[in-house]
């Protein structure tokens, strides 16, 4: 599975903005900067981001963005969905009762891939945004020798 620019930019940009959590609106302009991220496909991102209730805008004179709700709160599995990233791991489109072979039937590897889509989905949904401004993930230990 491959998250696209969309997921992971979102997300990028969301960290920036917990980590600012408590000042002032911040300026996409300056989360383009810090991210080095295109502003104008922040924009995009945060339109669907603000549609879905993670941000707030504040329009004028310092304006820009805050979070909705605390960074505690907001999972990545929230901001993923919010910009519309899908998290499929079948071919099969979710749509379909059966599976995606021409006859309808599941493919041999169907059970093993949506597993996996939801192996993801839970990990993403039980990491908060505060959990990933703050550097609190698991990481791999080096084996020892």
């Amino acid at each position: 599975m491959r998250l696209s620019t969309k997921g992971r930019y979102a997300v990028m940009a969301m960290t920036d903005l917990a980590r600012r959590e408590g000042e002032r609106a911040v300026a996409l302009a300056d989360i383009a900067a810090r991210q080095e991220i295109s502003l104008a496909y922040l924009e995009q991102l945060f339109s669907r981001l603000r549609r879905k209730g993670l941000v707030i805008s504040a329009r004028g004179p310092g304006g820009g963005y805050r979070l909705a709700r605390s960074a505690a709160e907001t999972t990545i599995a929230d901001i993923v969905t919010a910009v519309d990233e899908p998290l499929r791991t079948t071919r099969c489109s979710g749509e379909e009762r059966k599976g995606c072979m021409l006859k309808g039937e599941r493919c041999l590897t169907h059970d093993l891939w949506e597993e996996m889509g939801r192996q993801i989905h839970d990990y993403l949904a039980s990491v908060s945004l505060d959990d990933v401004a703050n550097g609190r993930l698991k990481t791999a230990q080096p084996e020892a020798a």
